[in-house]
């Protein structure tokens, strides 16, 4: 009696074996890293009151929430220092317009050869802003002459359209005095008067520039008569755009110029890491749009229209598996 239940036993635990390897197997194919996930990331934004570093900063939150997943949310220039640091690999994914993004991988522009960066996804899109005292002068960019203007932080998204924006209109740029200021610093330098006006590519709507407008009465200058002579100089990827009534105070809507904005990443990360950054992005749309509204605006049928920026493996694969 003792053999046969030593016999039974055993053979209840060799049936069980398939079972529990069964459900090992199941557990690693569930999981989204696919074996591969980081032990930390570097996420490149902006400046800390622009959307970019919002829109980081809530990522990476849902990121160490769901995957207790370090993130450092770094603050930058802007768009070229963010892809020049994936290219070092101080950065591991990062924000950039689709303008910078082009140079990049062409090695035009800032950029002395092509570097090799793939998109995630368009996340949503810059509007230019030209902004001003609600009382100045400067009514078109043409004023800008012999005015004391930021075009931007160096190495910025906002620093490269404004001087094309400049050059479409005519407009040198020893024209005018550049103070070469980020969004923090060209608010706080407005505010007390040092320059008479300054540019600023972001989302809507940017809350440093909401801040601004609540503490003094500002004015953002129309822009959308130039949008046709950048897209015939700079490429197809600029557009129309405009800003909408009541927008940092307007009492008007105000044509301006678009660009997409892309999240980037190195071309060598591994594909599951970059599917499951962007499966994130998607699954936690509306959770990130509660801090920033821009993220709304992310959409499927859009996120793929990267060119001639390539989406990585990754992504792609995430595309093809969710597609309706």
């Amino acid at each position: 009696m003792r053999a046969a239940r030593v016999l039974a036993a055993l053979a209840a635990t060799l049936l069980a074996l398939p079972v529990l390897a069964g459900c090992v197997g199941d557990d690693a194919a569930g999981d989204p890293w696919d074996g591969q996930r980081p032990d930390a990331l570097t996420l490149a934004t902006g400046g800390s009151t622009g959307i970019y570093h919002a829109y980081g900063t809530a990522l990476a939150h849902v990121l160490e929430e769901r995957y207790d997943l370090p993130v450092e949310v770094d603050q930058s220039g802007g768009s070229v220092e963010n892809l020049e640091s994936l290219d070092a690999g101080t950065a591991q994914v990062a924000f950039s317009a689709a303008d910078a993004a082009r140079d990049a991988v062409a090695g035009e522009g800032e950029f002395t050869e092509p570097l090799d960066v793939r998109a995630l996804a368009r996340v949503y899109d810059d509007f230019l802003h030209l902004v001003v005292p609600a009382g100045s002068d400067i009514r078109s960019i043409d004023d800008l002459r012999g005015k004391r203007v930021s075009l931007g932080a160096p190495q910025s998204g906002t620093a490269l359209i404004a001087h094309r924006l400049l050059a479409a209109a005519d407009v040198p740029a020893g024209d005018l005095t550049d103070a070469r200021l980020g969004l923090d610093d060209s608010i706080d330098a407005l505010r007390a008067g040092d320059v008479d006006a300054f540019f600023w590519s972001g989302g809507l709507r940017t809350p440093g520039l909401t801040a601004l407008a609540d503490d003094q009465p500002v004015r953002l200058v129309p822009l959308g008569d130039l949008v046709e002579e950048v897209r015939s100089r700079y490429g197809s990827g600029y557009r129309h755009g405009i800003v909408p009534e009541g927008m940092y105070g307007s009492s008007k809507v105000v044509e301006t110029l678009a660009v997409p904005n892309f999240l980037m990443v190195r071309a060598d990360m591994p594909d599951a890491e970059a599917r499951t950054l962007v499966s994130t992005l998607f699954d936690a749309r509306g959770q990130i749009a509660t801090q920033v509204p821009s993220a709304a605006n992310l959409d499927r049928v859009r996120a793929i229209f990267t060119d001639p920026v390539e989406l990585h493996p990754g992504a792609l694969q995430y595309y093809r598996d969710t597609k309706d």
